[in-house]
């Protein structure tokens, strides 16, 4: 491994300092589920993915889809530290006319593969594009993040059979299972538990991982690629609000503002 552990940690704080950053003082912001996904990011963007900044479009590339793109800045966070665009855009997020929006918007930010954020959806995207480099002959991967909150969207159980059906050993989904949505636990609103018996009875191989431990996460995406003739989803068990101790668990910071006093105390926690 080219990259130590150590210096993959140090990313994933800095990922969610520009999260912080990115939500600023006194307006709305996704940090709940854009912080429980700072290792998984880290580690797909800086250790697994075949990507090339320079080159966004290279037909080569392996795809990410962040089903859940209210978590975009998660994504914009690893895409401006890798290069895709300057980190000055950061300052932008929101801003009329920028290129960074609350959602992710593949024809104006480089490295976004599809604009989602209607939740469902990601997922059967996921699967035409696993499915189109397969017809193409192209060795790609393609990964795709979801919600659990997500789950209760039928849309995800129609590309879940599409995907065992057309066996798209390709795709491998990641299950950001945080244990809460927008306004509760997922259990006292739209309970989708159990979820890996769920999955496994879809036809898909199911595994699943600390969604914060940098070293569980590279071994579980190393181990799904010696699957062969199924779909993989791994079920990340993450923390909402990760790294930022007032906003752990809870859910009004799904979407929710910092005040002054917060926003500081963020910053010092994760510097």
């Amino acid at each position: 491994m080219s990259v130590s552990i150590a210096e993959l940690e140090k990313q994933a704080r800095r990922i969610r300092l520009n999260i912080i950053r990115m939500i600023g003082v006194g307006q709305k912001g996704h940090l709940g589920g854009s912080c429980s996904l700072a290792e998984i990011i880290t580690v797909l963007y800086y250790y697994k993915m075949n990507h090339d900044p320079k080159n966004p479009h290279r037909e080569d590339r392996d795809r990410l889809l962040l089903s859940k793109g209210h978590a975009a800045l998660v994504q914009y966070a690893a895409l401006a530290e890798q290069g895709y665009f300057p980190k000055k855009e950061l300052e932008t997020v929101k801003c009329l006319g920028a290129m960074l929006q609350g959602h992710p918007d593949m024809l104006t930010t480089p490295g976004i593969e599809g604009n989602t954020g209607s939740l469902g959806q990601g997922l059967s995207m996921a699967c035409g594009m696993a499915a189109g480099l397969r017809i193409d002959g192209k060795k790609s991967k393609v990964y795709c993040i979801v919600g659990d909150g997500e789950l209760a969207e039928g849309q995800i159980w129609e590309a879940a059979m599409a995907a065992s059906c057309y066996r798209l050993d390709n795709l491998t989904a990641i299950l950001d299972k945080n244990n809460l949505q927008a306004t509760g636990a997922v259990a006292q609103r739209y309970d989708t538990n159990p979820v890996r018996e769920k999955w496994e009875a879809f036809g898909w191989h199911v595994t699943e991982t600390d969604g914060h431990d940098i070293r569980q996460i590279i071994d579980v995406l190393d181990g799904v690629d010696a699957i062969t003739g199924r779909p993989k989803m791994i079920i990340a068990h993450t923390v909402k609000g990760k790294g930022v101790k007032f906003a752990e668990h809870v859910a009004a910071f799904h979407n929710g503002e910092l005040t002054a006093e917060q926003f500081e105390q963020a910053c010092h926690e994760l510097q």
